[in-house]
């Protein structure tokens, strides 16, 4: 695996009900630095309890950092940024444009990764966003979604990503270019236990492609059985191509993908690709428990990932990204049963029977929710194969 490191600890944490307390008391026992970048902060239950948990840091003497997306983050902006900023931290607006229908390349590109940096000495990369995680307008039930909390060698490239993302968007958004920010707090990279594990991301100029890639990588080289979990599900030519070819030569192939829609078009642009995939041998699953925004995979024995990148043309080549890749057994076996246990619970089996008894004009939909996202693919400049 490219850009593996050696020596790290992990600790999957599954939906916001593991993953804020665990935040939370880690930003409680911050000493120095803290970095975040997420791409949604709520001024809800649970945005407010992180907000608050920032402004203790700052009041302790910590310097944080809080990078949101401006189209994401413009409830941030209007109800907790000025508190936030009144404690004593740091905020900074990736890419403030908010004309949601621009098609325009430069305007669709989003910060969606959701990374924190605490001390450097530990961090967690995951998908999960900073808001409550009950949707009040869906199932009674937690959105589903993972993070991983991370300690080791590969902090090293995480504390960079993080700090060099922060001070690129520092310098763009000022005027003279003195007093830029620095690293206080290097990374602690000493082993910390013994999985192997890659940090990528998906910027726009030198690792357009690491993350995908990665996804390729594994899929053409898996020998039994490939589970993939992602909300966006809208692969390019590449991806459709490495899965089919894998389902030919006997991979056992399956697919979790949203059935509670929060974009209604782009999940019946995902529905169009049904019967392709099914009549390829591809077992395709909807879950329906909650609304699905996991960005996870497992490979085999012990190649996993999660993170933020969803497997789109607007995650995969638009949005900044971040993934962690695991080769480990041990945790390729911990997030395939957390998984399978979501299959078991709230998710249903799609057959190509049940796509032909669908009505006519469902059918219709899907096909014209299709060209249409092909249609915004190439208006913002970008093949069908990506």
């Amino acid at each position: 695996m490219r850009g593996a490191i050696s020596g790290n600890a992990l600790r999957l944490l599954e939906n916001g009900h593991d993953y804020f307390p665990a935040l939370e008391a880690s930003l409680d026992a911050a000493e120095r630095e803290v970095y975040l970048q997420t791409y949604i902060f709520a001024a809800d239950a649970t945005g407010r309890r992180i907000a608050d948990a920032l402004a203790r840091a700052a009041g302790r003497g910590v310097t944080v950092r809080v990078m949101v997306d401006g189209f994401g983050g413009r409830e941030f902006v209007r109800s907790l940024m000025d508190e936030l900023i009144a404690a004593g931290v740091e905020v900074l607006i990736y890419r403030r444009e908010l004309r949601a229908l621009s098609l325009r390349r430069h305007r669709l590109r989003r910060l969606h990764a959701k990374l924190v940096v605490i001390d450097g000495r530990e961090a967690y990369v995951g998908g999960i966003n900073i808001l409550d995680d009950y949707d009040p307008k869906g199932p009674p039930f937690p959105r589903y979604d993972y993070a991983v909390r991370v300690e080791g060698p590969v902090l090293g490239r995480i504390v960079h990503s993080a700090h060099r993302l922060w001070w690129l968007v520092s310098w763009a958004g000022l005027r003279s270019r003195k007093g830029l920010p620095r690293l206080l707090t290097p990374a602690h990279t000493a082993p910390a236990g013994d999985i192997e594990a890659a940090f990528l991301v998906r910027a726009n100029l030198r690792h357009r492609h690491d993350i995908e890639d990665a996804y390729l990588e594994a899929i053409n080289s898996a020998q039994s059985d490939i589970l993939i979990a992602n909300a966006y599900f809208f692969p390019g030519r590449r991806f459709r191509a490495a899965l089919v070819d894998a389902a030919e030569r006997g991979v056992r192939i399956t697919l979790l993908l949203q059935g509670v829609a929060d974009h209604p078009i782009q999940q019946y642009a995902t529905r169009a690709l049904y019967p392709y995939l099914l009549e390829k041998g591809i077992r395709l699953f909807e879950y329906h428990r909650s609304q699905l925004h996991a960005k996870v995979a497992v490979v085999d024995c012990c190649w996993a990932t999660v993170g933020s990148s969803n497997i789109d043309v607007f995650s995969l080549m638009l949005a900044r990204e971040a993934n962690l890749v695991v080769e480990d057994e041990r945790f390729a076996g911990t997030l395939r049963a957390s998984v399978e246990r979501a299959l078991e619970a709230g998710a249903r089996e799609l057959h190509h029977e049940t796509w032909q008894r669908l009505p006519r004009f469902k059918r219709a939909l899907t096909w014209l929710a299709y060209q249409f996202v092909r249609w915004a693919i190439g208006i913002a400049g970008y093949g069908e194969k990506h």
